[in-house]
């Protein structure tokens, strides 16, 4: 379409920022790093102070969690993502504990009232609408309730359907800046990864509706999913992965009950090629994330198979995913949206895989959680636990059988070190346990 927008520099439109203002940054590889830099200039310059940003994750740099700019920003996160961990950690910067279905919600009912909202977006079309492409998150909300939205218009966000999709009149200053997106590479799973895949990849049934969190275990049980049939996606994020497997007619979401035959997430997190498969594809669509993570929605689609990883289990199936003791790693996100939307699925598995010990050697199954340790995974929400040891199923199971199951698919180097903590828990009754094994099989019982 004809130009009829005004255009202004990064530098200018960043001048609506003042003291005391909160900040929304859209997601992942959208952050608008142009606008990031423009507000740490001035920011660097003392032209105002005690401005809150938030964001989900994000990739590429982020200065304003820099300590130098201790009193000038302080960064809110949803998420602990690589870039701000360090300052996280150190308490320079801080972190709101939510269900990533909730952050939304945050926005919307003003518990966190946005001033400025700082996104990207595709090139407007013909009818006067732009896109969100890779990140609609909790940005859409931000965008509904900021004050003043800036918008960096990029040739290489990708035009993406549903709820990314915003009339250019929701946008008050825009930017023009072509930079390429940050793109995530993961590295290809290792023998350990390979066997978690394979044991998820068993429990997975045609028919069923994928989420998958990051990294290389969902990659690893996708690259074992050829054989599959009738998969869908209804996800908050997914990778290159799914791409194969869309492209073999594997994933096509022919047995969903919700947006059947589309491929559902919030925020994406992958190589540009994922940015170029969802560009002007109406197979997919990026839908607001108090429509992805509802609970009731996940619930509806047949076979939910859910598959996130954690940082730690104790014997009783409490997991932590978010933190390594009192120092927070990543954050709550999806996993009890999924959780609980898969348990609740007709004939749908919640799964939580894992390897066993660390790079270091150390049990990440263990007796007791790390003191500090954050519980995101209740040991009422578990159901299957997978390590490259095999997958158990504990839902259903008493304390005593949980921790004969778990101690079962730990390393061989720690099972005695388990076995006698639990002993010692439990008392001399835990011996004389029957284990009944739950191994993966086509009946409902064993879900």
């Amino acid at each position: 379409m004809q130009k009829n927008y005004k255009v202004v520099s990064p530098e200018e439109a960043v001048k609506v920022i003042k003291s005391g203002d909160h900040i929304h940054l859209s997601s992942v590889a959208s952050a608008p790093q142009c606008l990031i830099n423009a507000m740490c200039k001035r920011g660097k310059a003392g032209e105002f102070k005690n401005v809150h940003i938030h964001h989900l994750h994000t990739e590429g740099p982020a200065p304003y969690a820099d300590p130098v700019f201790e009193g000038v920003f302080q960064l809110d996160s949803f998420f602990v993502g690589a870039n701000v961990r360090p300052a996280t950690q150190s308490g320079f910067s801080d972190y709101i504990p939510v269900f990533l279905s909730e952050t939304q919600r945050l926005i919307r009912e003003r518990y966190l009232t946005i001033n400025v909202a700082m996104i990207q977006v595709c090139p407007p079309d013909k009818h006067g609408y732009v896109s969100l492409g890779t990140s609609v998150d909790a940005t859409l909300a931000a965008v509904e309730t900021a004050e003043t939205v800036i918008a960096v218009i990029n040739a290489n966000v990708p035009r993406s359907f549903g709820d990314a999709m915003i009339p250019m009149s929701m946008i008050d200053i825009f930017c023009e800046d072509n930079t390429p997106l940050v793109e995530a590479h993961f590295s290809e799973p290792d023998d350990i990864e390979l066997a978690i895949g394979k044991h998820v990849a068993e429990l997975v049934e045609d028919g069923a509706t994928l989420q998958m969190g990051i990294g290389a275990i969902p990659n690893a049980v996708l690259a074992q999913l050829s054989n599959h049939k009738n998969l869908g996606v209804h996800t908050e994020m997914f990778a290159d992965g799914v791409l194969k497997l869309y492209e073999k007619g594997i994933i096509n979401g022919a047995e969903k009950v919700t947006d059947r035959g589309k491929m559902v997430a919030t925020f994406l997190m992958g190589s540009k090629n994922v940015y170029d498969f969802i560009d002007d594809n109406p197979g997919v669509l990026m839908m607001d994330v108090g429509y992805t993570n509802d609970v009731s929605i996940i619930a509806k689609n047949p076979k939910v198979t859910s598959i996130n990883s954690a940082i730690q289990i104790d014997l009783t199936g409490q997991v932590c995913a978010d933190s390594i003791g009192t120092k927070f790693y990543s954050g709550v996100g999806g996993q009890i949206d999924f959780i609980r939307g898969a348990s609740l699925s007709a004939g749908g598995k919640p799964i939580i895989a894992m390897p066993s010990v660390t790079n270091k050697g150390v049990s990440k199954i263990a007796p007791v959680l790390n003191a500090g340790a954050g519980v995101v995974t209740t040991r009422a929400h578990i159901h299957w636990f997978v390590s490259e040891y095999g997958a158990v199923n504990l839902y259903g199971k008493t304390l005593q059988q949980r921790a004969k199951l778990i101690i079962s698919v730990s390393h061989p180097d720690h099972q005695e070190c388990l076995d006698k903590a639990a002993f010692e828990r439990f008392g001399p009754h835990y011996y004389y346990m029957p284990l009944n094994k739950t191994v993966k099989t086509n009946g409902i019982n064993n879900r």
